[in-house]
C-alpha cells in the first residue's frame, strides 16, 4: 500500500527530470572557449532522480541503495562480494589493512614486512603500506605501457616480500600473467588498484577479478561517479569480513546501519578480555575507521551503473580517435601502448616526450592550457623524489631511470566519454600546430 506522500515524491521527480534539461542538457562546444577537460562526470536526469529519491528518504549512512549498488557492482564483476567505502583511497586502506588482521593467522602482513610496487603511481596506492607498518618496495615501470617493469620482478623478493600491490596505469592492464607467476611462486598477497581501469581486460578476463583483493574510485573522474566514493571487490568470505570490519569503526559485528541482532546472539559473545554477553555492536577485532559512504552516493552510482558498458566502448573510442591522429608526430612522442593479452579501458591518453623532440614538456603543456585543453601529469611521477617520501623507510630495486623520465617528460590529456570528436579534433590540430612550430 503507498504512502500519503507519495504523488508529492513523484511530482518532485518529474521536476528534477525537467530541471536537469534546463540547468545541464545540451552544452555545446565552442572551440578556444570551451575547456577540454583531463576528466569529467557524464550523467543525464536519472542520477539527479536518484539522488533527490535518496535525499527524500533522509537516510544518511548506507542504506537500501548502497546495499543495491554492492550487489549490482559485483556481478558486473562476477565476484562475490563489493564493499562501498568513502573513495579509492579508504578502498586501498582497507584492502592493506585486511591483510595485517589476526584473522588471516600465520599468513597476516606484520610491520616490516614488504609489499611491492612501483615508483610510479598514485600516493594513496602506496601510502597505506606505510601507514601499515609495511616496507613499500619501488620497481621501475616501462616506457609507453607505464606499468611494472616485469623483468625485475622476481629480483624484488626478499625473506620479508608478503604482497603486490599494482594499479592497471589509465586503464592499462599489466603483465597479469608473470604478475601471477611471482604470486603463486611465493605465496604472496596480490592487491589489484583498477581505480583507473573499470572494464578493462586481460586475456578476455576482468581486471579487478585476479587477486586476492580489488580496490575501486567513484571520484567523478574515474569511470563512474557517485562523487567521492570507492569500492573493494574479494572473491572471500574471510576477507570480505576483516573489510567491512576496518570500514565499520573495526567492529567485529556484521549488522547493517540501523539493524541489530543480524547473528542471532547479540548478547551471547565473549571475546578478549571482555565479560561475556557484551553488546555484540560494541565489539571490537580490529582498530578500525569509519569510511562508510551514504546511500546518496550509492543512488547516483546506481544510475552510473546503468551506463558503465557505454562509457567503456566511448572511452575505447576516443583512444583510438586521438591515437590515429597522433600518429604522424611519432618521431616527438612515445605513444601508449598495451599488451597484446590487454583489452585496456582507458583513463587517460599518455604522451612522453622523446629527447630530440626539440620542445619540452613544460612548453607544449603551457601551450595546451593556455589554448583550454586541460593536462595531468602521470600521478606523482617518481614517488620517491616526492617530499613526504624523504622520511619513508622503503627499498628500490634498480636507479628507476624509467619513473625519472616519466617525471620529466610524460603528461596525459582526457577522453572520457563527455569529449566529442569535435574536442578531439581541437586537440589533435594544437598538438600538431604545435609540434610544428616549436622544431622549427
Amino acid at each position: 500500500m503507498g504512502k500519503q506522500s507519495d504523488p508529492i515524491r513523484g511530482k518532485i521527480l518529474d521536476l528534477v527530470k525537467a530541471y536537469y534539461q534546463l540547468e545541464f542538457a545540451n552544452k555545446q562546444f565552442v572551440p578556444g572557449e570551451t575547456l577540454i577537460p583531463a576528466s569529467g562526470k557524464v550523467f543525464d536526469e536519472e542520477e539527479l532522480i536518484n539522488l533527490v529519491d535518496s535525499a527524500l528518504d533522509f537516510w544518511l549512512t548506507a542504506g537500501r541503495f548502497a546495499q543495491e549498488f554492492e550487489r549490482e557492482f559485483a556481478r558486473f564483476f562476477n565476484m562475490r562480494y563489493a564493499i562501498l567505502t568513502n573513495s579509492g583511497s579508504s578502498a586501498n586502506l582497507l584492502a592493506l589493512s585486511a591483510l595485517t588482521s589476526p584473522k588471516l593467522k600465520d599468513r597476516r602482513l606484520k610491520p616490516g614486512d614488504e609489499v611491492i610496487t612501483v615508483a610510479t603511481g598514485f600516493p594513496t596506492t602506496v601510502n597505506p603500506i606505510i601507514q601499515s607498518g609495511l616496507i613499500p618496495v619501488f620497481l621501475d615501470i616501462e616506457l609507453g605501457s607505464y606499468n611494472i617493469d616485469v623483468a625485475h620482478l622476481e629480483e624484488a623478493i626478499s625473506k620479508k616480500t608478503r604482497a603486490i600491490i599494482l594499479a592497471h596505469t589509465l586503464g592499462n592492464p599489466f603483465n597479469v600473467d608473470r604478475v601471477l607467476e611471482v604470486v603463486h611462486k611465493y605465496n604472496l598477497y596480490l592487491i589489484e588498484d583498477i581505480c583507473d581501469a573499470v572494464g578493462a581486460r586481460y586475456n578476455g578476463q576482468l581486471v579487478g577479478t585476479f587477486g586476492d583483493l580489488a580496490t575501486v574510485s567513484f571520484y567523478p573522474a574515474h569511470h563512474i561517479t557517485m562523487g567521492e566514493g570507492g569500492g573493494v571487490l574479494t572473491n572471500r568470505l574471510l576477507l570480505k569480513q576483516i573489510v567491512r570490519s576496518f570500514r565499520d569503526w573495526g567492529r567485529d559485528c556484521w549488522c547493517d546501519p540501523g539493524k541489530d541482532n543480524t547473528c542471532g546472539k547479540r548478547f551471547g559473545w565473549q571475546l578478549g578480555d571482555l565479560p561475556y554477553g557484551y553488546d555484540h555492536k560494541y565489539i571490537y577485532s580490529h582498530i578500525g575507521y569509519n569510511l562508510k559512504a551514504t546511500d546518496m552516493q550509492a543512488a547516483v552510482g546506481l544510475a552510473q551503473l546503468k551506463k558503465l558498458p557505454k562509457f567503456i566502448e566511448a572511452r575505447r573510442r576516443n583512444f583510438q580517435l586521438l591515437y590515429g591522429g597522433l600518429k604522424p608526430y611519432e618521431e616527438y612522442f612515445i605513444l601508449p601502448e598495451s599488451l597484446p593479452e590487454a583489452k585496456p579501458s582507458w583513463f587517460g591518453f599518455p604522451l612522453t616526450i622523446r629527447e630530440n623532440a626539440g620542445f619540452t614538456r613544460r612548453e607544449l603543456v603551457t601551450y595546451l592550457e593556455d589554448n583550454h585543453i586541460a593536462t595531468r601529469m602521470l600521478f606523482g611521477g617518481n614517488l620517491v623524489r616526492q617530499p613526504p617520501y624523504s622520511e619513508v623507510t622503503y627499498r628500490q630495486v634498480g636507479d628507476l631511470k624509467n619513473a625519472d623520465f616519466v617525471m620529466n617528460n610524460t603528461f596525459w590529456i582526457g577522453l572520457y566519454p563527455g569529449i566529442t570528436e569535435g574536442m578531439i579534433d581541437f586537440v589533435i590540430r594544437h598538438i600538431g600546430d604545435f609540434v610544428k612550430k616549436g622544431t622549427r
